[in-house]
């Protein structure tokens, strides 16, 4: 009986992303890029009206200075958009790690809304002050990261790199040790993105010890001399 043909999906993938198109590049390396922290990012317009936009090109560049990258993209008629807008002409906004408490409201900022209408509102989010920057911060979020920004880096006409330095950390109780800073996950419960319309929270956790070279010899030594013991006996 004849083999069925190959479908893509056994044969693998090997390809010039130059030889794609912007959309299944975009689908590609999102689908292959998993999963991504999601930074709901709220920035303020010179006007005074709140923005609040999710992004998953997102992640932590440097400790001292800290250092956080977004990669915004461009809205569908190629315009930038607000987020992009406010923070170049502000230089101020604040990352809100989205979490399973805020993920559905997160995803309604999403939507591409009128610039005079605030996602804040429509989300039915709730605003505090912010400690150092101008842009409010989002009440309901566990935890946030007040920027200001560094530099944006055209990488296209579609998307932009912005860098921004963290001046001010803020977690609701019990997320974060204040001793020793170390992180509950159970208790932050951060969302990924995956691609398309799939999110993800975390699974079961494992843990991996990173070896000094020291304890790689003798990790080493130790299973060579088990392996001559099983071919003696």
């Amino acid at each position: 009986m004849p083999k069925p043909p190959h479908t893509p999906i056994e044969i693998g993938l090997d390809i010039d992303p130059d030889d794609l198109g912007q959309r299944d590049l975009y689908k590609l390396v999102c689908g292959l890029v998993v999963p991504r922290p999601i930074a709901l990012t709220t920035t303020m317009s010179v006007n005074g009206v709140v923005n609040a936009a999710p992004f998953s090109f997102f992640n932590i560049f440097s400790e001292r200075p800290a250092v956080v990258a977004l990669g915004l993209n461009s809205k569908p008629d190629g315009s930038i958009k607000d987020t992009t807008r406010n923070i170049r002409e502000t230089g101020e906004y604040v990352i809100h790690v989205v979490t399973q408490s805020i993920a559905e409201k997160a995803n309604v900022c999403a939507t591409e809304f009128p610039s005079d209408m605030s996602e804040i509102d429509i989300a039915r989010f709730t605003l505090k002050p912010s400690l150092v920057v101008s842009p409010p911060t989002i009440a309901e979020a566990p935890v946030a990261l007040e920027c200001r920004l560094m530099s944006i880096t055209p990488l296209s006409p579609v998307r932009n790199i912005v860098l921004g330095e963290v001046v001010r950390i803020r977690t609701a109780p019990g997320i974060v040790d204040p001793e020793r800073f170390h992180v509950d996950i159970s208790a932050y419960r951060p969302v990924a993105r995956l691609f398309g319309n799939l999110y993800a929270r975390l699974g079961e956790l494992f843990e991996l010890k990173r070896l000094t070279y020291s304890e790689w010899q003798d990790k080493e030594a130790t299973k060579a001399a088990k392996e001559t013991d099983s071919v003696q006996d």
